[in-house]
This record gives structure tokens, C-alpha cells and sequence, in this order.
């Protein structure tokens, strides 16, 4: 365990982590400074009142000499690595942390640990579930809910731990190391933040970084890096793979989920039986099957779970039918690789409304799938010029100022059988709070739709 006694610490970020890192921090009599870049009265109350308990506060900038001056730094998964404060630590050879990490450092549970572009917080959600059906004793957080710091401060006492975590999160772990990680997928995001790709992909490698052989990594036998993995890292590889039979893991066959996690062939379930529909929903349901089953988890317990599952708001969510045609809140496709999974999952002609703020990405990934299933292309946000130039020349495209527009230009195109997806391919801060604030907006515009007369 970390040693914290009368050690200078800087919490970089007063968001919920960054918050419950500082009380984890004071609880072990460290010597705490908080700073954030937002102003004093743009602190949550709960920020505020860390001062009470004689934290030093620095809000509205951040102060290089408060950043030379500690002897560990935790950053929140909000701040970039690359700040300047932050740079000009690392070189004077302060250590620098995430909160995942600090919270690593007191856990009392063994962890399963959730990582990849789009699927974290359905998967995470689900081994979670499962677990719980087995009798187990379960936090589930990181980067979804409840940070790890937290869990920590209400006491623990969790069987198992299961935690989401974003590249953010992972770029600055240190001895953090899972008895199982799983890394669903790698599409292009953030790209805003990374130089590219392969940044991108590194940072998602690191939940394997600390692995021995008694550990399990859970990948994606379908991803073009999966191979690269195996021969990385040391821990026991389990696979899944939706298109091929694979030597030690879970895949589809015959219209089945099956198993053959160490030599035993077993049918976990039909596939039809799964309650979350969607080719990224399968390949989500087979990495949390496979973590259950490697925690010792009945097959009847994991396809009873599969069964009734409704999957999370905002990830393919079913909102409504009107008049035959389906509206499906996907706000949580905020990158390429989810919008193209989550349109190779519907065989009806698709009304997808799309747009937002830009993360750096290639529309023109977008191609495919929107020439073989989009019947009308609906832009809105700022990236809808690039969108437009990127696949607009494939179907009939339509610009929107409001979602409120881009809902009802939605309902006057479709028809029977059509199916109005928001999965944007962007981020939502541009017009909205947050992508849940986005689909909550969409679902409020789509619940007052009347039904044509």
C-alpha cells in the first residue's frame, strides 16, 4: 500500500473522483492541495466544502509552483497528461497517478477490470449483474457511477470489484493490476486528445501492463490487435469472437453462445434469448460471460442474466414505435466505431440523425454503412458541415438547427417499417450538457410526437 503520512499531494480536477480522492487522501493524513481550472463559484458544493477539512484550495488556474512542489500528483481522468504544470512535474521527477490508481492501492477485493472504445459500462453493468445473481457481494464503478476512491472511503467489503475505465484513466496507472481485464474493442476516439491512433490504443494496453501468468486477459479475437496482445503481455488470454470458433473462450455458434474456457464445450445460452439486441451487444454479452464463467459462475446464472438485462439509457434504447416506425436513443455513440456497429445491427431502412462536436474523427468511415442502410442522413451541431462532405453525396441529406428540427424532419421522412436512430458519432457538447443530456432531450421531442391522423 501507498505510503501517504505527511506527504505533500496535488489533486489535479474537482470532479467526482477527483473529490473522493482528496477525502481518501486526507483520511490518511496526507497533506492535500486541490486546484482546478474552474473558478471558485463554478466548484460543485461538494468541492467547495473539501476546505473544511484543510485542504488547500486553488481554483480558476493552475499553478506551476504548487505542481514542482508535491511529492505526488493525482490527475483526474478530465485533465490531459500534457498540461503544462503537469510537464513540467513529470521532469522534476514528481510521481504522477490517476485516482484509479490511488484507489488501487486500498483494494480489498480481487478486480475485473472494463476497458475499450464503446460497450464499458454496458459490459461493466453486466458482469456486475451476473455476479449479483451468483450470490456474490459486488461495486461496480470507475469511470462509470462511482469512482474507486470512493468505494474505498464507504468502507469496501465488495467479493469483487468490477470497474470501467477510459484511456484517460489508464495512462497513468502505476502498480494497478487486474485478476481479469477486458478490452472489447479499439475504434477512433478522442483523437482530439491523442496524436493518433496507435496513442490511443497504447493508452487502452496499459489494463494489461501489470499481468502475470495468474491472471486472465479477456480480448476481441475479431480486432486486428488481438494477436499483438497475446504475445505482449503475460496474462492468461480468453477470447471472444462473434465470426469464428476460438481455442479458449466464448463464440457463436449456430445460433448459440457456447464456451470452451478450459476444455470444456458447454452452450451458455440461444442467442435470440439475449435481451440486448445489437452486434455490439453480442460481443459485449460474450466479454461478461466470460469473466463470470472465470469467476466460477453457473451457465444457467449467466443466460438467466443475459435474458433479462434491459441494457443501459442511451446505448440502443428503445424509446418508442409511432405509426410503425421505431426511435431508438443511441446518444452514447459519440464515436465512428459505435455509430457503424450500431447500424450493422438493424436490417430497416435507417433515418440517422448525427452530428455534434468533433473529436478528431473520419467520417468517412461512416461509407459503408451508410450507403448499404441509411435512407436519410440528418445533421446537426458543428461537425455537420464535415459530415455533409464526408457521406453526404450517399443519400439525402438534411441539415437541422435543434434536435427538436432534426426529430421532426425525422418523423415527416419516415415511413413503416423505418427505424429514426440518434447515434451521433460525436460528442454533445456543443448543444447539450452531456450525451445523456442529449438523449433525454431526444426522448422528451420523441415522446410528445403525436400519431398521424
Amino acid at each position: 500500500m501507498i505510503s501517504l503520512k505527511d506527504r505533500r499531494v496535488l489533486v489535479v480536477g474537482l470532479g467526482r473522483s477527483g473529490i473522493a480522492a482528496s477525502r481518501l487522501l486526507v483520511r490518511n493524513n496526507a497533506r492535500v492541495t486541490a486546484t482546478d481550472r474552474s473558478p471558485w463559484d463554478a466548484l460543485s458544493a461538494e468541492a467547495r466544502e473539501l476546505a473544511a477539512l484543510g485542504i488547500k484550495m486553488e481554483a480558476g488556474c493552475h499553478v506551476t509552483e504548487t505542481f514542482l512542489s508535491a511529492d505526488l500528483i493525482i490527475l483526474s481522468p478530465g485533465v490531459p497528461k500534457e498540461i503544462a504544470p503537469l510537464i513540467r512535474a513529470k521532469e522534476s521527477g514528481v510521481k504522477i497517478i490517476s485516482e484509479i490508481e490511488l484507489g488501487y492501492q486500498f483494494l480489498d477485493a480481487p478486480l475485473i477490470a472494463v476497458t475499450g472504445s464503446n460497450g464499458k459500462s454496458t459490459t461493466t453493468t453486466l458482469i456486475g449483474e451476473i455476479l449479483k445473481a451468483k450470490g456474490e457481494r459486488v461495486f461496480v464503478g470507475g469511470n462509470i457511477g462511482t469512482p474507486l476512491t470512493e468505494y474505498i472511503l464507504s468502507g469496501g467489503g465488495a467479493d469483487c470489484v468490477v470497474a470501467e475505465l477510459s484511456s484517460f484513466q489508464l495512462e497513468t496507472i502505476g502498480d494497478f493490476r487486474p485478476s481479469i481485464s477486458i478490452l472489447l474493442n479499439i475504434s477512433p476516439d478522442h483523437l482530439d486528445r491523442y496524436p493518433g491512433i496507435q496513442e490511443y490504443a497504447e493508452a487502452k494496453f496499459r489494463i494489461f501492463e501489470n499481468q502475470t501468468t495468474d491472471d486472465f486477459a479477456v480480448i476481441n479475437g475479431d480486432e486486428p490487435w488481438s494477436r499483438e496482445i497475446s504475445a505482449r503481455f503475460r496474462g492468461k488470454v480468453i477470447v471472444f469472437s462473434r465470426k469464428r470458433k476460438v481455442e479458449n473462450g466464448v463464440f457463436s455458434e449456430e445460433g448459440r453462445l457456447v464456451s470452451n474456457i478450459n476444455d470444456r464445450h458447454e452452450t451458455l445460452c440461444e442467442i435470440s434469448g439475449i435481451g440486448i439486441k445489437g452486434v455490439h451487444n453480442l460481443e459485449n454479452s460474450m466479454a461478461a460471460a466470460a469473466a463470470a464463467l472465470l469467476r466460477g459462475c453457473p451457465p444457467e446464472i449467466i443466460a438467466r442474466t443475459l435474458s433479462v438485462f434491459p441494457g443501459l439509457e442511451h446505448r440502443l434504447e428503445f424509446v418508442r414505435e409511432i405509426d410503425g416506425v421505431k426511435y431508438i436513443n443511441d446518444s452514447k455513440g459519440t464515436n465512428v466505431g459505435a455509430v457503424i456497429k450500431s447500424i450493422e445491427g438493424f436490417n430497416e431502412p435507417i433515418l440517422l440523425i448525427a452530428g455534434g462536436r468533433d473529436k478528431g474523427s473520419d467520417f468517412s468511415l461512416l461509407r459503408t454503412v451508410i450507403r448499404e442502410k441509411v435512407k436519410r442522413l440528418i445533421l446537426i451541431g458543428e461537425a455537420r458541415e464535415k459530415l455533409r462532405r464526408a457521406a453526404g453525396d450517399l443519400t439525402t441529406t438534411i441539415p437541422a438547427d435543434s434536435m427538436e428540427e432534426a426529430v421532426h424532419v425525422a418523423r415527416k421522412e419516415a415511413a413503416r417499417g423505418d427505424v429514426v436512430l440518434l447515434s451521433p458519432a460525436c460528442a454533445s457538447f456543443d448543444m447539450f450538457r452531456n450525451f445523456e443530456d442529449r438523449g433525454r432531450i431526444f426522448k422528451e421531442i420523441v415522446w410528445k410526437l403525436p400519431p398521424v391522423q
